[in-house]
C-alpha cells in the first residue's frame, strides 16, 4: 500500500489542504452570515453560487488549462481562492460574498480537475484502486477537518478567514514544487441529458433529487443550526456527523444493492431519509442530545443514495461508458445542488428553520415514489450482469470530485477491459 501511495503523496497532501480550506470556508460563511443578520435567501444563494461556479468550471476550466499549462493554471486558481477567502473576511457584505462564492466554485473545479488528472497520470493499473480510495478518503477528512476548525476560532473576527487563506496557500506548494511531468491535457466535459435519461430514468431523476436534498441541507444546515441557537461547535459536529454517517452507511447499503434490484434499495433508503426529515420537521429538536442522533440517521440515508444511483445507471450502460455516464450524473448532481439552496432559503424564511427538512423530505419522497413506479415499468438487471457496487464520494452539498476523477476509479478500468474483450470476440 505504501509503495502505491508514495509517488502521489505530495499531491495528496495538497489535496488535503485544499479541502481543509473548502470545509472551513463553506461553513464559516453561513455561520458568520447568520450572525450578521443575512436573510435565508442570501445564505442559500451562497451555496447556489458555489455550485453554479463549480459546474461551469467543469466545462470551461479545461480550456484555460490547455492554454496556459497545468502548473500556471493551478497556481492561478489557488491564488484566486486564497484571495477570495481573505476578501470575504475583510468585505463583510452579502452581495459581494455571493459573487465571490461563484468564482470560488469555478476555481475549485479547476484545481480539483488538475489534481485528479495528475493523480491519474501517476497511477499504474496496480495502484489505481488504492490511489482512488485514498483520494476519496482525503477529500472526506479534509472537508470534515475544515468544518471542525470553526469550533476553535471566533467567527466574528477575520482570524478564521486568514486561516483559510493559509490553508489554500499550503495546498499550492506540493504541486507547484513537484518535479513530475505535467499530465496530458484535460478534456472538456460533455453532458448529454437525453442519453443519460434513456440509459436510466431512475438514476437521472434520482440524482437530480438527491442533489436538491443534499444541496439544501449542505448549504443551509449551518443556517438551520444558527437559527435554532446552537453553538458553533455543535453546528460543526452536526454537519460532520451527517457526512461520516453517510460514508459508513454506503457499505451495507451497497452490498444490499448488489443482491437485489437497486431501485428497491434506493426506495428503502429514500424512505428512511423521508422519515428522518419528517421527524425533524414535526418534533423540532433544538438541543444536541436529541438533534444529533436524528441528523445522523438523516445523513446516513441522504449521503448513501448517490453511489447506488450511479451503480444502477452503470448496470444499464454500455461497456466503456462508465466515465461518460458517471461524469454526466456527477454534473447532474451539481445542477441539483444549485436548485436545493435556492428553494430552501425562502421555505425557511416563511415556515421556520425546521422547514429546511420539509424540502429534503419532499425530494426523498419523490425519489421513493419514482423508484417504485419505474420498478414496475422496466425489468431489473439480472444479478449475473450487474456490476459490483463501489463507494463514492460524500461531502454534503459541495461536489468533492470532478468527472476527471472517474478515470481513477477501478470500475472504469474494468469497463474498458470488458469493452476490449468484446471487440476481440467480435
Amino acid at each position: 500500500m505504501k509503495l502505491k501511495i508514495l509517488p502521489v503523496l505530495s499531491l495528496l497532501f495538497g489535496t488535503l489542504f485544499l479541502f481543509l480550506g473548502n470545509g472551513l470556508h463553506s461553513l464559516l460563511l453561513p455561520v458568520r452570515g447568520s450572525a450578521e443578520g443575512y436573510s435565508n435567501e442570501v445564505l442559500g444563494f451562497l451555496g447556489t453560487a458555489w455550485a453554479t461556479g463549480f459546474v461551469l468550471g467543469c466545462f470551461f476550466a479545461p480550456k484555460l488549462v490547455m492554454r496556459i499549462g497545468h502548473v500556471r493554471a493551478f497556481s492561478s486558481f489557488i491564488a484566486l481562492i486564497a484571495i477570495i477567502a481573505l476578501l470575504t473576511g475583510i468585505i463583510v457584505e452579502e452581495h459581494s460574498w455571493v459573487a465571490l462564492r461563484a468564482l470560488t466554485g469555478f476555481c475549485t473545479a479547476g484545481t480539483s480537475m488538475i489534481i485528479e488528472s495528475w493523480l491519474n497520470e501517476r497511477a499504474s493499473n496496480e495502484s489505481r484502486g488504492a490511489i482512488f480510495s485514498f483520494y476519496i478518503s482525503v477529500t472526506l477528512f479534509g472537508v470534515v477537518g475544515g468544518q471542525m476548525m470553526v469550533a476553535f476560532g471566533n467567527v466574528h473576527t477575520p482570524i478564521l478567514f486568514m486561516i483559510c487563506g493559509i490553508l489554500y496557500c499550503l495546498a499550492m506548494l506540493p504541486t507547484t514544487m513537484s518535479t513530475a511531468a505535467s499530465p496530458q491535457p484535460l478534456k472538456s466535459v460533455k453532458l448529454d441529458l437525453r442519453k443519460l435519461y434513456r440509459n436510466s430514468p431512475v438514476s437521472f431523476v434520482g440524482i437530480l433529487l438527491i442533489g436538491i436534498a443534499n444541496g439544501a441541507y449542505g448549504t443551509l444546515g449551518a443556517v438551520f443550526g444558527a437559527r435554532i441557537g446552537l453553538p458553533d461547535v455543535t453546528i460543526a459536529a452536526m454537519l460532520s456527523i451527517t457526512i461520516f454517517a453517510g460514508a459508513a452507511a454506503q457499505f451495507p447499503a451497497g452490498r444490499m444493492s448488489d443482491r437485489t434490484d437497486r431501485r428497491y434499495v434506493l426506495a428503502a433508503i429514500a424512505a428512511i431519509g423521508l422519515v428522518a426529515a419528517l421527524l425533524l420537521v414535526f418534533i423540532r429538536p433544538s438541543t444536541a442530545v436529541f438533534l444529533i442522533p436524528m441528523v445522523a440517521l438523516y445523513g446516513a440515508a441522504a449521503n448513501s443514495l448517490y453511489p447506488i444511483a450511479v451503480a444502477h445507471a452503470n448496470d444499464f450502460a454500455d461497456s466503456g461508458d462508465f466515465v461518460k455516464v458517471s461524469g454526466g450524473l456527477l454534473l447532474l448532481y451539481g445542477i441539483g445542488t444549485i436548485i436545493g439552496p435556492t428553494l430552501g432559503g425562502p421555505v425557511m424564511t416563511h415556515f421556520g428553520p425546521h422547514a429546511l427538512f420539509a424540502v429534503t423530505a419532499t425530494a426523498h419522497g419523490m425519489l421513493l415514489a419514482y423508484a417504485m413506479i419505474r420498478s414496475r415499468i422496466r425489468a431489473a438487471v439480472p444479478l449475473a450482469d450487474k456490476g459490483s457496487f463501489s463507494p463514492g464520494p460524500t461531502g454534503g452539498s459541495q461536489l468533492s470530485t470532478t468527472p476527471q476523477s472517474l478515470k481513477l476509479d477501478p470500475r472504469a478500468e474494468r469497463r474498458d477491459e470488458d469493452s476490449n474483450d468484446n471487440l476481440k470476440e467480435a
